[in-house]
């Protein structure tokens, strides 16, 4: 079966990339190894304990490929300031959408939520060919392109292969490519919350010993005590809460957080998920290109990583967009390689600010503690400097593909 264009990995970037191409005139098909079904919501529902905070960028992304009404209508949670410290020390900062005069920060949306808005929003159109419980065997090149071999035993073609398909990508692996990556020995453990007082509106992050605990807002059916947490901390200590019951994890987790949301009166299940970071080495080949997870995974100190892959799928789709308006061949190595020049070295610069943050705070020695410290302060004391971050983490400046501008 020959296609213009196959996508493997259905999840929210590869789905992103296929809407955005939708009305491109390609014949595209998206492959992913699970059921590719629209799951029923309910607002009433329990949250899903993965989430992912998405900046305005990745907002008009969504919006411009025509899922983030689909987003709003289940349960999407705004946040306008954001809340960190050391708490190791007296160093804080604080951000607010309101000094780069925007509506909101960005929004926390469960990723099942963004999931099936993507789906539904494929589903409704039509254009691109979905193939669900499809899993990938064998892949190998040809004169046109790449061919995949599926368990089944079916086979599938097309002129470019976009790799999609996450942290452990199948298509990276056969394909050869080369990665660097280690370990955090360190784990977060993930789960959403109810608090005796209000969210806020606002995300928290406190820079502990063990790791950084982050609190995001969410909100169900007008309940705003809701947060849902990211704790990160070594495996030891991991294993050791993930064995407490209830009662005492909210204990342990409320001190933590230093009770700035006063007691944790309710806990969900938990997960518990180890923090490795990856960078390919190189996103494309001919006619083969990784984006998302399958190019690069961060730690999830600042919530990142599915912008950066959002922010993948849309530089790709331009760039494959003025190919195709070229009449160029779309798995061109020079094509790719564009799309490898813009993306490549944000996503390395975000890796190294997370990377420089996390190495900051983990550190023990006294004049490091001090020059965090001070480096918080100073930055808290200079509005435009916190201005400039922020307007950097809503997409608002650097390479941003017409997708993501205002």
């Amino acid at each position: 079966m020959q296609a213009d264009l196959i996508i493997v990995g259905a999840g929210m970037v590869g789905s992103t990339l296929a809407l955005a191409l939708q009305d491109s005139g390609l014949t595209i098909k998206l492959v992913d190894g699970g059921p590719l079904e629209v799951q029923p919501f309910k607002s009433s529902d329990s949250f899903e304990p993965r989430v992912s905070a998405l900046s305005a960028a990745s907002q008009r992304i969504l919006q411009r490929v025509g899922a983030w009404q689909g987003i709003v209508s289940r349960r999407a949670s705004p946040y306008l300031d954001m809340h960190v410290w050391d708490g190791s020390g007296t160093g804080h900062i604080d951000f607010s959408a309101a000094a780069v005069h925007a509506d909101v920060l960005g929004h926390i949306v469960e990723n099942r939520v963004v999931q099936d808005a993507l789906l539904e929003a494929l589903k409704n159109h039509g254009a691109v060919e979905l193939k669900g419980n499809a899993r990938l065997e064998q892949l190998q090149q040809s004169e046109d392109g790449w061919t995949l071999t599926l368990t089944d035993g079916q086979q599938l073609s097309a002129g470019l292969v976009v790799a999609a398909d996450g942290a452990n990508s199948t298509v990276r692996q056969l394909a050869g490519f080369e990665t660097r990556e280690w370990d955090y020995l360190h784990h977060a453990i993930v789960t959403s919350v109810r608090c005796a007082e209000p969210n806020q509106q606002a995300a928290w992050q406190r820079f502990t010993d063990e790791g950084p605990l982050a609190f995001l807002p969410l909100q169900r059916e007008g309940d705003t005590h809701w947060c849902s947490i990211v704790w990160s901390v070594t495996e030891a200590e991991a294993q050791r809460l993930m064995m407490l019951d209830d009662v005492a994890f909210r204990q342990a987790l409320g001190g933590a957080f230093e009770f700035r949301l006063g007691e944790i009166v309710e806990a969900d299940p938990r997960l518990c998920i180890p923090l490795r970071q990856r960078h390919a080495k190189r996103y494309v080949q001919p006619g083969l290109a990784l984006i998302g997870d399958a190019a690069h995974t961060i730690h999830p100190l600042a919530g990142q990583g599915v912008n950066l892959g959002l922010l993948d799928a849309a530089v790709l789709a331009e760039v494959l967009q003025a190919a195709l308006e070229r009449g160029a061949r779309l798995g061109d190595p020079r094509v790719l390689g564009r799309f490898e020049r813009r993306r490549m070295p944000h996503n390395l610069t975000m890796m190294a600010t997370m990377e420089g943050f996390e190495r900051l705070f983990q550190a023990d020695p006294l004049p490091l503690r001090w020059l965090r410290n001070a480096g918080l302060k100073g930055v808290q004391s200079l509005p435009a400097a916190k201005a400039l971050f922020v307007r950097q983490a809503l997409g608002l400046s650097g390479d941003v593909p017409d997708l993501a501008r205002l």
